[in-house]
């Protein structure tokens, strides 16, 4: 019974820490909000994130890899640029300036949209094929037309308000502004909205060729991605935020931000999910994700005092589905390819079977033969 148990909690781990990296994420969508309608640049907090997130992975990199130092070419360097700047400095100040704009609940249903979008740019630069006539590639194709279904309801449908609960706190303390401006805001928010999960997208596309062949070394790679990001973000702040009190830090809320995103969000939680990855998958990982919605969503509603309505519960729970179904078609077509190599490996193994059994047969043929010469 005691082993029983012993590898129930074993299976159970991945499942209760990405669960607590959903919590997490969700607590740091919360703390954004905070930090924006206390007048932070989203600019300064991003380059503030970087800065973090570099000094807390490049210990990790040097330790973990200093028995085996990785080689690091101009190749590698550009695409970690390419990575810092897609994965970090250009997502993030999209990211938080469709924050700013839109509800967190919003943001994240948009955020959604990323395997769909990510799957769609694999196929313009050829490192996924349509494969129309299997059941996976229906299953993306849907997923992700689905998807994109579930963002234009998100956007452009709004509906009865649905109030379930209400705590009538309001910890950002905003007026609302008049309807005309509320308009504007969404449509710039979108904007910036899609925007960054394109630019998400694509740098999931580049950090796939980057560990699977280019620089297949996880601690080091995130701490080079982290300080291109946090320069590039840096300068870019510095070109646009000269007010220097914004880039003071106090103990408040900015402080607690940026060092949370930085720490936590860019480096423990990144540890975290490659570990889960590894034990799981990528796609256990993935299928978590709809989960920091709905926790964002009750928080929002409890302290930040945002309004759910009917367009945004439809749009979110359609693109949850289109996000599962490319999730399928995806896990369909690694099961496939396990499949198929199984079996070359198993064509391998019994075609050097018949190998040694002739070759066995041809030395007994040949002993006897010497025998008989003997005789």
């Amino acid at each position: 019974m005691k082993l029983s148990s012993g590898w129930e909690m074993e299976g159970l781990k991945p499942v209760i820490l990405m669960v607590l990296l959903q919590i997490l994420y969700a607590a740091l969508n919360v703390l954004y909000k905070l930090a924006i309608f206390d007048g932070m640049s989203m600019r300064v907090a991003s380059a503030y994130r970087l800065m973090f997130a570099s000094a807390f992975t490049l210990p990790l990199a040097l330790f973990f890899d200093r028995n085996n130092p990785p080689r690091i070419t101009s190749k590698v360097l550009i695409m970690e640029c390419l990575c810092g700047f897609f994965g970090g400095s250009l997502f993030l100040n999209l990211y938080f300036a469709a924050l700013s704009l839109l509800p967190a609940t919003f943001m994240l249903a948009i955020n959604n949209l990323a395997p769909a979008v990510t799957f769609v740019m694999a196929i313009i630069f050829g490192l996924e094929k349509l494969n129309l006539g299997s059941a996976a590639g229906k299953a993306k194709v849907l997923g992700t037309v689905t998807g994109i279904t579930g963002a234009m309801v998100l956007s452009f449908f709004r509906g009865v308000e649905i109030d379930i609960w209400s705590t009538h706190i309001d910890l950002l303390h905003r007026n609302h502004p008049p309807p005309h401006a509320e308009y504007a805001n969404k449509l710039l928010g979108l904007t910036f909205a899609i925007a960054s999960c394109c630019s998400f997208s694509l740098w999931l596309n580049i950090q796939g060729k980057m560990n699977g062949k280019e620089y297949p070394r996880h601690h080091t790679g995130t701490a080079l991605m982290s300080t291109m990001g946090a320069i590039q973000a840096t300068v870019f702040a510095l070109c646009v935020d000269r007010d220097w009190t914004q880039w003071r830090l106090g103990w408040n809320i900015r402080l607690l931000t940026v060092a949370y995103a930085g720490i936590v969000a860019s480096g423990i939680v990144i540890i975290i999910t490659a570990w889960c990855i590894k034990v799981r998958g990528p796609l256990f990982a993935s299928i978590f994700n709809p989960l920091q919605l709905l926790l964002v969503a009750i928080v929002a509603s409890l302290i930040l005092n945002e309004n759910l309505y009917l367009g945004s519960v439809v749009g979110g729970v359609v693109i949850v589905i289109g996000l599962y179904t490319v999730l399928w078609g995806k896990s369909k077509e690694i099961e496939e390819k396990q499949r198929m190599d199984e079996l070359v490996s198993l064509q391998i193994m019994n075609n050097n079977k018949g190998s040694q059994v002739v070759d066995v047969d041809v030395v007994v043929d040949h002993k006897s033969e010497q025998h008989n010469n003997i005789q």
